[in-house]
């Protein structure tokens, strides 16, 4: 079973954070790669960038990208890369909601089913909002 490849695209300085704040999660270097949008970023330049790197890789290695906000330059650059890579044959998959839970369960899980994935962390996502509120006193 291949390795997903994971990409984070997302508004500087985000991407960079959450690489950051999951190697201190998980007490080593995480494996995945980030593409931080800078707010001049020439959108055509950065889907290229996300091109070449999913390019190094074989069309049989499954990639999930991870995206913060639906609809934001990233994301579109994101979406751009994954219909490309998609027409040249490449299996990606594109979550956008991006949370650190997110980031922890795609990089815990990643060798293991890349079927189901995405799912499984858009499930771990969900399952990190949570209301902490304490309860109202009586």
């Amino acid at each position: 079973m291949s390795t997903t490849r994971l990409a984070l695209v997302m508004h500087e300085p985000l991407g960079a954070a959450f690489q950051e704040c999951a190697r201190h999660v998980l007490g080593r270097t995480p494996d995945l790669q980030v593409f931080d949008v800078v707010p001049d970023a020439s959108p055509a330049g950065e889907t290229e960038r996300i091109l070449n790197w999913v390019r190094q890789g074989h069309p049989d290695e499954p990639i999930l990208m991870l995206c913060d906000l639906y609809g934001a330059t990233p994301f579109n650059i994101a979406a751009q890369a994954l219909r490309q890579g998609l027409e040249e044959g490449y299996v990606i998959h594109l979550l956008t909601g991006t949370n650190a839970c997110m980031v922890l369960k795609a990089l815990t899980d990643q060798q293991e089913n890349p079927d189901s994935l995405s799912e499984r962390v858009r499930q771990g996502a969900l399952r990190g909002i949570v209301n902490a509120d304490p309860p109202p006193d009586c």
